[in-house]
């Protein structure tokens, strides 16, 4: 054993993967409880999509004089959230399960809510708000992951880096305001 690299023979790892190939990504050595994985994996891209949502929104509706460099921020946050809504349904696929987007119980499944903001103050809030919550959901998910599911923990790490850049962000411009007066 000493001699060998790996921690199983390569004739044992390729006699497991022949057997159950229409499985795809997902083989003998995966662990974790896929069904729930899957549900929490749909649970994030409905919190992505809600947060797509509330982004372009509040790109749109921004107004005032601190609106153009908020505007900006919103919609490079609106096409990251996109980004991890396609990589977490494209993990769903690979563990064999199936990305849920619709829109029915959106909300029931999304960590975040979508709450519009009446001025760009609030609307910032809210993002900020939605941006906590999801780093620190994100943090629970890819702990629970562990070593069961290193992949699908990784995605999430990924994601949470950004969700954490996009709070320092929404803080950021929280601060702005705060310092003109507004």
């Amino acid at each position: 054993m000493a001699d060998q690299p790996f921690l199983t023979d390569i004739k044992t790892i390729r006699e497991r993967a022949r057997r159950h190939i229409e499985q795809g990504a997902v083989t003998e050595g995966y662990t974790a409880d896929r069904e729930n994985v899957i549900r929490l994996l749909n649970e994030a891209l409905a919190t992505e999509i809600v947060c797509t949502l509330r982004y372009k929104r509040h790109y749109y509706m921004a107004e005032g004089l601190s609106a153009s460099v908020a505007q900006a921020e919103f919609l490079e946050h609106a096409q990251q959230e996109q980004q991890h809504a396609d990589w977490l349904a494209e993990r769903i696929v690979q563990l064999g399960g199936e990305p849920n987007f619709s829109p029915e119980g959106l909300m029931t499944r999304a960590h975040a809510e979508y709450t519009e903001g009446d001025s760009l103050r609030d609307m910032i809030k809210e993002d900020l708000v939605a941006e906590r919550i999801a780093v620190d959901s994100y943090r629970e998910i890819a702990t629970y992951l562990g070593d069961k599911d290193p992949t699908s923990r990784r995605l999430m790490e990924d994601i949470l880096a950004q969700e954490e850049e996009h709070a320092d962000d929404m803080a950021g411009l929280l601060d702005g305001l705060d310092a003109q007066g507004r």
